[in-house]
């Protein structure tokens, strides 16, 4: 049976490309950059890979795009990045930020095509996903390679099965004796730790490259509440008693000289908000000891502050890209 598809994009749909752009013509700079100075030849495939990745996305949302007949973001461009400047971080923390991206670009993706009616869009996040799937497994492949893959702590679990019969196991806000950990709670933990570690470097690397004093000082503030953060999640590890594995080998060099433009880092820092502040809020759902979800409340709010403040650059500097708004007919009508 032929089904009839509107050829009009939704505002869903419209999100979810025009997001696409912005994001893949990012990653491109990024790569680009990173390519320039990787060394281990296992490392440069996986970057060759995540190019052609970001390249066939930027492609794709593209004509999207044009036969919408959208007009085209801005984005970023060869402006953008300065590929000749020296390295800045090490072929390690090339890997532990693909794999961070990739498993960040697996969970937009899959909650865009959740959204998306049309054909070509679904075609279109169904070949993102498959290409992300891809590009986190060679990877994953690679840090195992290397022994640098960080695995989330091994436990002593029950051997049988049971269900909670007390109140007590939801351990409230003001007891100071609390249940261990469940499994649930640990792979959430676990992987707070991983993304604020790898938010660590990569602040640290754009702190002291940053051309601008602003963003210098945004990037030095975000790198804080990375560290902070990374320390609190581990101490809910420790306190009941589990190893806190972390990623390492992520240097950054004593260059000064800005690989990427403010602009670009200031965007790329409003991603790394988002992105944590959605992990958090997944995180809270899943955790069913009161105290662990209220801290990931009270951290997506210290996030949601900072993320104020780096928008507040952006819009004073002239950065910020609006995204297709809805035409206000009200403001027509006074015309």
């Amino acid at each position: 049976m032929h089904v009839k598809q509107d050829s009009r994009l939704t505002s869903s749909e419209l999100a979810v490309i025009w997001s696409s752009y912005l994001n893949n013509s990012l990653s491109e700079c990024i790569i680009q950059y990173y390519l320039t100075h990787v060394e281990d030849p296992d490392v440069k495939s996986v970057l060759e890979l995540a190019l052609k990745i970001a390249e066939k996305g930027f492609r794709g949302s593209k004509e999207l795009l044009e036969k919408d007949n959208q007009p085209m973001p801005v984005g970023f461009t060869k402006a953008d990045v300065n590929t000749s400047a020296p390295r800045l971080f090490s072929d390690a923390f090339y890997l532990y930020y693909l794999e961070n991206m990739s498993k960040v670009g697996l969970s937009v993706y899959g909650v865009a095509l959740s959204i998306s009616s049309n054909s070509k869009v679904r075609k279109f996040l169904n070949q993102a996903i498959q290409d992300t799937i891809k590009l986190y497994n060679n990877t994953a492949d690679v840090l195992f390679s290397k022994g640098l893959f960080v695995k989330p702590p091994y436990v002593s679990t029950s051997d049988t099965v049971d269900f909670i019969g007390n109140k007590s196991y939801l351990s409230g806000l003001f007891h100071s004796d609390h249940r261990p950990l469940n499994v649930i709670e640990i792979a959430h933990i676990h992987a707070n730790v991983q993304s604020n570690m790898v938010g660590v470097t990569l602040l640290g690397g754009f702190a002291q490259a940053a051309e601008s004093k602003s963003v210098r000082d945004c990037c030095s503030q975000g790198k804080e509440i990375a560290k902070k953060h990374a320390h609190i999640f581990a101490g809910l590890l420790t306190e009941s008693d589990l190893p806190v594995s972390m990623p390492w080998d992520m240097e950054v060099t004593d260059s000064t000289v800005a690989p990427f433009s403010d602009k670009l880092i200031m965007f790329h820092i409003t991603l790394i908000i988002a992105s944590s502040i959605s992990n958090y809020a997944t995180a809270s759902a899943a955790s069913l000891r009161l105290d662990i979800a209220s801290v990931y409340v009270r951290l997506s709010a210290e996030n949601a502050k900072y993320a104020k403040n780096s928008v507040d650059t952006m819009i004073k500097n002239n950065w910020l890209e609006q995204p297709p708004q809805v035409t206000n007919h009200k403001k027509l009508a006074k015309v």
